[in-house]
């Protein structure tokens, strides 16, 4: 933002605050004259010049006062215009007082520095040339005038650098002054219009929001708030007395950071998450954010119910293809009469039929993800009953698979779906495995303190780069055999137990991790 552009209300109300007090300088200094002129021993040179411009310079100055008092606005021309007469009134002064001797070329250094602070133009270099004229003026004229004794042009001169130093300095300390103001105008604008985007935004929330101080006084609220709480607060109310079954749930000390309640005056269940806005040295605001519990079971049936229709979708379109094998298989096998190729037929009955009951079972397994027992497993412990207990129909499985294991590491996990999903991932790895000993790494490591993470990793070709994102995909499968279930059960059932299964990239073969919470 440029000085010119700057908006013309905080800045220029500042700037005529210092104007109207530049003004009262005037009259200060005006007033000074007139009741310490004869102390001071002013005029004595020239009485009646002292006291025509003494009567002058205090109309002068009130006139200004008053004129400026009741205008907003001032120009630099008017500024100029008053620092011009500032001068040309003391220089008056001088000579009536016998020179520059008198102390009045301060004074003229005084309006310079004021102009200079005040004005926003190059005007204060004109008014330090007009004080260096009237100070060289009067030395001139007391020299042709045969006053010598009260010359003294060294002095005179160095005077007038003073001007054009004060001058300068002053100059520099206004554009510094004018640019901090620039920045605090962009950063003041800039803050109010990101307050007014925030205000918009929690006002259009779908979560409640309650801001409170650190006296538990509500600051501010949104009016999704006061729809799931069923009272309307206003700032500055306690939430303490407006909504004791709130504070008593959330706001204690001994109190969670997030708990589940259910409001008294809606009814509604509610989750209720607080955030401490901590500040240095002192206890900062507080934020509640409200979640209506109903609204999210809502939403998680709805997708519930678009993702069982898109299985249902999928499961018709995949039993329809083993039953057109089989009710063409039986309609052949009732027109054959070759012993070989009815066999062949009742193969490709059985082998379909199989399959069927593989997607149904599944299915059903898939219906149960939702009913789990979670409990704190040793999940180095598990991970060796599991391979044992898997390879007991293929004892081939146990040369296969090499342990890693963290002793001591514990997860949260339903014990039955553990097993699935440990059952699917190496069942996949011994199928595409190279078949040696070891080609298949089972391992259990904990990653932090929230975090434990059992892998299966294989040294198989891998899963192809366009099939990665499709692998957790319902009825997607590379086997012809397979039902395309298996890894999207897995998945459903990680999910159901607040852990995570993701693919990872390897350089060689297929990797898969399940990272679960941990437990002591």
């Amino acid at each position: 933002m440029s000085l010119a552009a700057l908006p013309s209300g905080e800045s220029s109300h500042a700037r005529a605050v210092s104007i109207r007090y530049f003004n009262l300088y005037r009259i200060v200094v005006a007033s000074a004259f007139a009741i310490f002129g004869g102390v001071f021993s002013f005029g004595q040179k020239a009485p009646e010049v002292f006291l025509v411009t003494l009567v002058a310079y205090w109309v002068m100055a009130f006139s200004f006062f008053l004129l400026h008092a009741g205008s907003p606005h001032y120009g630099e021309r008017t500024l100029g215009l008053q620092t011009a007469l500032d001068i040309i009134m003391l220089a008056l002064f001088m000579y009536a007082s016998g020179g520059f001797r008198s102390g009045m070329p301060f004074l003229m250094m005084t309006s310079i520095a004021g102009a200079g602070l005040v004005g926003q133009g190059r005007m204060v270099l004109g008014a330090a040339s007009l004080a260096t004229m009237a100070v060289l003026v009067d030395q001139l004229y007391r020299t042709l005038t045969g006053n010598e004794g009260q010359v003294d042009f060294s002095q005179a001169a160095i005077i007038c650098v003073g001007f054009f130093a004060v001058a300068v300095v002053a100059r520099m300390l206004s554009r510094r002054a004018l640019a901090n103001e620039a920045l605090a105008n962009s950063r003041g604008f800039d803050l109010a219009r990101q307050m007014r985007v925030n205000a918009r935004i929690i006002e259009d929330m779908q979560d409640g929001v309650v801001v409170l101080d650190a006296e538990n006084s509500v600051r501010q609220m949104n009016p999704r708030a006061s729809e799931l709480l069923g009272v309307a607060l206003q700032t500055g109310d306690r939430i303490v007395e407006s909504l004791p079954d709130l504070a008593s749930s959330i706001l204690l000390e001994s109190s969670p950071d997030s708990v589940q309640m259910v409001a008294e005056r809606t009814g509604k269940t509610l989750s209720v998450r607080r955030v401490a806005i901590a500040e240095a040295g002192a206890a900062g605001d507080t934020l509640l954010f409200l979640e209506d519990m109903d609204r999210v079971q809502a939403r998680a049936q709805q997708i519930k119910l678009a993702a069982l229709g898109r299985l249902t979708a999928n499961i018709a379109h995949e039993i329809r293809n083993p039953l057109s094998s089989v009710s063409h298989a039986s309609e052949l096998l009732l027109e054959e009469k070759r012993q070989g190729v009815q066999e062949r037929l009742v193969r490709i009955i059985h082998d379909n039929a199989a399959r069927i009951e593989r997607i149904v079972r599944d299915v059903l397994e898939l219906g149960q993800r939702d009913r789990l027992t979670s409990e704190p497993l040793d999940l180095a412990q598990f991970c060796r009953g599991f391979v044992d207990e898997f390879s007991i129909p293929n004892p081939r499985i146990a040369q296969l698979v090499q342990l890693e294991l963290d002793e001591g590491a514990r997860g949260c996990f339903d014990r039955l779906h553990l097993y699935q999903i440990l059952a699917n991932l190496i069942g996949n790895a011994s199928r595409y495995c190279s078949g040696q000993d070891g080609s298949i790494c089972l391992s259990v490591r904990v990653i932090d303190e929230h975090r434990v993470q059992i892998a299966v990793r294989d040294d198989g070709p891998g899963i192809p780069a366009e099939d990665r994102a499709k692998v957790f995909e319902p009825f997607f499968t590379s086997d012809p055999k397979g039902t395309g279930l298996g890894l999207f059960m897995a998945r459903e059932l990680a999910e159901a137990n607040g852990a995570e299964l993701s693919l990872q990239d390897a350089p060689g073969g297929a990797e898969f991790h399940l990272m679960a919470r941990r437990t002591a």
